[in-house]
């Protein structure tokens, strides 16, 4: 099990990566359209939606490497059994956080996709294909959650954890700054 959610955050980071790509593409090439008179318009809802599409995508990888924002100020000046306790209650409440949040970004989605809304900018695409990476991507999130509160329930250290103090060990303070 570990080793395929290792490869499931991988590939959704890939998938991040690759919308990032698609942006960079996409920018590069109405820069050049423009310059032949060729409008554009609505390459900026596409650029938009692959914006949301490479956040959503690689928020569990980032998660699970301790690329998030973490104020470590308190637990790093606890023992370990309160230190323990605290990273469990703050993993429980993640939990419930992005729970709803999975909850509304796919029900949501649903809707757009039941009612056949259809999206307002120059390009009329059922909204519920750019809202699908909001929706997989926070599902995504949630199993990373989920998995961590798991590792810290067995008594392990956190993923994030241990992949900053490997960055630290190597000198790499970068995320501290």
């Amino acid at each position: 099990m570990r080793r395929f959610l290792d490869r499931l955050y991988l590939a959704s980071a890939a998938l991040g990566a690759t919308f990032i790509l698609l942006i960079m593409l996409l920018m590069v090439g109405q820069s050049v359209a423009r310059e032949f008179g060729v409008r554009t318009g609505a390459v900026n809802d596409i650029v938009a939606w692959f914006c949301a599409a490479a956040s959503f995508f690689a928020m569990a990888h980032a998660f699970k490497h301790g690329d998030f924002v973490r104020v470590t100020l308190l637990l790093d000046s606890l023992p370990a059994r309160p230190r323990r306790v605290l990273e469990i209650t703050s993993l429980l409440i993640a939990s419930v956080a992005v729970a709803y949040l999975a909850f509304w970004a796919n029900r949501f989605t649903y809707e757009s996709w039941v009612f056949d809304e259809k999206a307002q900018g120059l390009l009329p695409i059922p909204i519920w294909i750019p809202q699908a990476s909001f929706a997989l991507g926070s599902l995504l999130l949630l199993v990373a959650v989920l998995d961590e509160l798991v590792i810290v329930l067995r008594g392990h250290k956190p993923s994030y954890v241990i992949a900053v103090e490997e960055r630290h060990a190597h000198g790499d303070f970068s995320s501290d700054i």
